[in-house]
């Protein structure tokens, strides 16, 4: 399904559905596709948004995790959020909790999907090897269990963005940032209910991050999805909605 790109001033998202709200955020290969069956099951009973993080608009001193948390307090700020259902995967995660550092009182929940913040074997610094397809076929299929889900669109879509000399440094600066900027030290000022739901398959951010993030996190919940990689909500949808829908249940109200 196509989802239309609504736009306040400079802010583009998606909007679909009423209730609650939940507000998606993708990470560094994200796109709108990546959260199309959570969309469709959440749509029917919260107001999903998804802000479309400018990766590639900020200046080169801006384009940071920290700045990608500044445009998140700018749609929070235009769209008047409150007491919201935060979800972010990979990069959106380690966004999502620097925002929730930063602006407590907007956050209701959290939930983390292979979130960068603590350690990830990133793309990184050497990632995009310009021109070479099966290379990009190789990286992408990695992370996903089932190597399938990386088809021909979605290795195009990587492709034509390493491929951009501007895109891939910002990609690279994006990767460098999330790994500078550990978040070990602070997650236990975080008091919202967090969910945490892992592919224990993944191999960018391995299960042992996400036991790591239990550990610091006081007020949080880890469930596993096995034969799942780095994008749970993409690969599993169906087990990763459960998961999402009973948490989101227990925090209604």
């Amino acid at each position: 399904m196509e989802y239309e790109i609504k736009q306040v001033g400079k802010l583009k998202y998606v909007e679909e559905g009423s209730g609650e709200p939940l507000v998606l955020l993708h990470g560094l290969f994200g796109a709108l596709s990546n959260f199309k069956d959570l969309v469709e099951h959440f749509r029917h009973t919260h107001r999903v948004m998804i802000p479309l993080l400018p990766l590639y608009d900020l200046t080169i001193l801006e384009t940071s995790v920290s700045g990608l948390a500044k445009f998140v307090h700018k749609f929070f700020e235009a769209m008047k959020l409150q007491n919201v259902h935060l979800l972010g995967n990979s990069l959106g995660g380690h966004v999502g909790l620097v925002f929730a550092l930063k602006h407590p009182e907007c956050i209701k929940t959290i939930t983390l999907t292979g979130s960068s913040g603590l350690f990830e074997n990133g793309m990184g610094e050497t990632y995009p090897k310009r021109g070479d397809y099966n290379y990009v076929q190789k990286k992408t299929e990695l992370t996903f269990y089932d190597p399938k889900i990386a088809n021909k669109e979605l290795v195009d879509e990587v492709f034509s963005i390493i491929n951009n000399r501007l895109k891939a440094i910002k990609i690279i600066t994006l990767a460098r940032s999330a790994i500078k900027h550990n978040l070990g030290d602070e997650l236990n000022q975080i008091k919202q209910p967090v969910c945490l739901i892992w592919g224990r398959n993944d191999t960018i951010t391995p299960p042992m991050v996400a036991e790591e993030f239990q550990k610091l996190l006081p007020t949080s919940e880890l469930h596993w999805i096995d034969k799942c990689g780095h994008a749970p909500m993409m690969e599993v949808p169906g087990e990763f909605n459960v998961i999402l829908d009973r948490f989101l249940e227990k925090h209604k109200g």
